[in-house]
């Protein structure tokens, strides 16, 4: 009772009577798979480089990995009673049964692979937003079956696995879903069969009905925008001759996504319904012509079976479109451009082309996707369930810690954490600087000495002869300081020997005047230490940020950085704070220096006061002559030298308290600049280093993870259920991902060879 040949069945369901019109007829005889005869078009669509690619890609599809990477693929879309069927019918010379609620109630893939037998396995792949347990039971679905009058049978349990209502079921208690954005799988290998994958999808409604909500009407569109959307896939639009092309949706959704037609083929079918000759089947073979809606892709004409004809074979369906196309207004169309097997002709060219030009991206985006979901997982660590496993997890993380902290203390950055890329600029505000922390480091000291040389003392005196007139300004300029000249410079001495005079001898000064002096010239510098110190403390507790970001997962992370290194940083900071306090505090006493520069710098000033004084008198009294009988204006020079001593003692000021001033301002200028070198010095070597640099390694080292309670280890380290998850998560991306990567290596071995 087996049949040669099988009537066709196109697949799509919930037809309209117009659709099924041009559908097979229902399953009465049954038929093994193998008896399935294909006709010899079939052998048009691979060569044997073709099938090597595109099994490629059937095998990627395999690994699951279509949630994840965009693949190639032909999607056959259109709106409902369009005509999908009688399209994937034709291509794929499959019979497959036809039962109402069907198909078009969820997406289906259908895959033609070689084999070794011919087998027929359908499966479910759940959709990403279900459940993990929804996900396990719809799995779990596996149906092989050798005879196609079990298909009925199987594509029920599918639905009912998938949760979808069977109208004509008056059982209450059965799924109310109508539609599911799960993914019903059909395999087919068969050692004859080709490699083609073709994706069904729902047909688009354009209004809710019995049975249909509004609901639904938008889920089926949300399936369409979804597989048409992605930028891999190949639309095959299809579009009925039957109905008016503006009332088809679907052109307007593909031009969307696709607004320049590179990855869309119109279909149009039923071109045998408009009457010859009508505004309707001339305005058909104008969009056929590709004149209407342009796509790059162009188009391509089927002509549908009719309800009469449905028991007809492929063979004999194939023959009735021909003759059509060859007495019909549609002959004026191109041979390529009509018919089925042209039609696989075309597709077999398109889709080998398409898929061979996005291998190599597909495999690039394949080996960063596994790149990726590697580093995340690497994250999340080993499992953490005892406590045992939290101090081997933590002990671990801290040496990591411990010897990349103190690679960074040092500047040692041959590490790939460390990677820094030329074209970045180095600054402070950059991730990518901080974790080069010596480096910042260094930066910001040099930076304060800079600003301490600039701006540390408050009064920037001009000691030239021209600035000697007499100011009003008082208030600082825009760095903080307050310009003074000479003469204003004097003054501000002035007051401050009126106010410290002791016993020593008029045109002398009390010792303590310099320090007095220094003391409110040198008023600025702790706040200027203590901006160094805050902005290289936040720098280090940045560095630690980053360094955790990239070695610990979030969820640790957080707890590790409460629990352990906040409350070290803090530590750290305060006792900088409290040695500032120390050394601010030593320089409120009164100054103190053993260094033999304070006297050579107090000579060099003297010197150079002597030496222009000097040279003013020499210039002063330096007499020229003309020569005697010369023309030209040549001179002789002759200096005077007692004119010249006469003028060098005259400016030598008899005015005792301005000899004081100039004194104090010798002492005040060389104690300053060398307790300012001592300051810088002090600052960052026993404040910045002692306190928040040195040992910043040590804070979460592995010293400190085994001193730890096994409490205070789980709380930190303990593994909450949602990151088990993710882990599983991983491990099941990470397996497809190098499933694929193993489908393409095998790829180009078989290529080499």
């Amino acid at each position: 009772m087996f049949l040669q040949k099988a009537p066709s069945r196109a697949l799509d369901t919930m037809q309209s009577p117009a659709e099924s019109e041009d559908s097979a007829t229902s399953l009465h005889t049954p038929h093994q798979i193998d008896e399935i005869c294909n006709t010899s078009s079939l052998d048009e669509l691979q060569t044997d480089e073709q099938r090597l690619v595109l099994d490629t890609i059937a095998q990627v599809r395999k690994c699951g990995l279509e949630s994840i990477l965009s693949l190639p693929q032909l999607v056959v879309c259109g709106d409902q009673s369009a005509g999908k069927s009688s399209v994937l019918e034709a291509l794929t010379e499959i019979p497959f049964p036809r039962n109402d609620n069907l198909c078009t109630r969820f997406a289906t893939e259908i895959s033609l692979r070689r084999g070794p037998s011919d087998t027929l396995t359908i499966r479910i792949i759940p959709d990403e937003a279900r459940s993990p347990n929804e996900k396990q039971s719809i799995k779990a679905f596996v149906e092989s079956i050798t005879d196609f009058r079990d298909l009925p049978r199987v594509m029920d349990l599918a639905m009912v696995a998938m949760g979808i209502a069977n109208k004509d079921e008056p059982d209450t208690l059965a799924p109310t879903r109508a539609f599911a954005r799960d993914t019903l799988s059909i395999e087919i290998e068969g050692p004859s069969r080709p490699q083609l994958t073709l994706v069904d999808i729902p047909g688009l409604i354009h209004a809710s009905t019995k049975g249909v909500s509004d609901a639904d009407v938008a889920l089926v569109a949300e399936i369409t925008e979804h597989y048409i959307s992605q930028p891999r896939t190949i639309c095959l639009a299809v579009i009925s001759a039957a109905n008016d092309v503006a009332n088809q949706t679907i052109l307007t959704k593909v031009r969307r996504v696709d607004p320049q037609g590179d990855r869309t083929l119109g279909i149009i079918t039923k071109p045998d319904i408009p009457p010859a000759g009508s505004g309707s089947a001339n305005a058909f073979l104008e969009l056929a012509r590709n004149e209407n809606v342009f796509f790059k892709l162009g188009w391509h004409v089927l002509r549908n079976r009719k309800f009469e004809e449905s028991a007809n074979s492929l063979v004999e369906r194939n023959q009735t479109e021909a003759m059509f196309f060859r007495t019909s207004n549609f002959k004026s169309l191109p041979k390529e451009c009509v018919g089925v097997d042209a039609l696989r002709t075309r597709l077999s060219v398109l889709l080998f082309e398409h898929v061979k030009q996005e291998l190599p991206q597909l495999r690039q985006d394949l080996e960063e996707a596994l790149y990726e979901a590697h580093k995340e997982r690497d994250l999340l660590g080993a499992p953490r369930s005892s406590s045992e496993e939290c101090r081997s997890y933590l002990a671990q993380l801290s040496l990591d810690y411990y010897e990349l902290c103190k690679a960074a203390v040092h500047g040692f950055y041959e590490e790939s954490f460390f990677h820094f890329n030329s074209d970045e600029e180095f600054s402070s505000k950059s991730n990518i600087t901080i974790v080069r922390l010596r480096a910042v480091i260094q930066q910001l000291n040099t930076d304060f000495a800079k600003a301490f040389r600039l701006r540390g003392h408050k009064f920037q005196v001009d000691l030239s002869d021209q600035s000697s007139t007499k100011r009003t300004p008082t208030q600082p300029g825009d760095d903080g300081q307050i310009r003074l000249s000479k003469e204003e410079a004097f003054d501000w001495i002035r007051k401050a020997l009126v106010r410290t005079r002791g016993k020593e001898l008029v045109g002398n000064f009390n010792p303590l005047l310099v320090g007095e002096l220094f003391w409110e010239q040198s008023s600025g510098w702790k706040q200027l230490a203590v901006d160094h110190l805050e902005e290289v403390s936040h720098v280090c507790e940045r560095f630690l940020g980053i360094l955790l970001d990239a070695k610990v997962p979030k969820d640790v992370r957080s707890r590790l950085f409460s629990s352990k290194i906040s409350d070290a940083l803090k530590g750290r900071r305060q006792a900088a704070h409290r040695e500032l306090d120390l050394i601010w505090k030593d320089s409120r006493s009164f100054p103190i220096n053993y260094n033999h520069y304070y006297t050579d710098t107090m000579t060099k000033r003297r010197q150079e006061r002597q030496k222009a004084s000097l040279a003013q008198a020499l210039e002063s009294s330096t007499e020229h002559h003309r020569l005697p009988g010369c023309h030209l204006d040549h001179t002789s020079a002759k200096i005077n030298i007692e004119r010249v001593i006469t003028n060098f003692t005259e400016r030598i000021d008899p005015d005792m308290e301005n000899f004081s001033c100039e004194d104090v301002l010798d002492c005040l200028f060389s104690i300053y600049k060398e307790l300012q070198k001592t300051f810088v010095a002090n600052i960052t070597t026993q404040v910045i280093e002692r306190h928040i640099v040195r040992g910043l390694e040590d804070i979460f080292s592995p010293l400190v993870v085994n001193s730890m309670l096994n409490v205070e280890v789980e709380a930190i380290a303990s593994e909450p259920l949602p990151t088990r998850g993710l882990r599983d998560f991983l491990n099941d991306r990470i397996k497809k991902l190098e499933d694929g990567q193993d489908t393409f290596r095998n790829m180009m071995r078989n290529t080499t060879k």
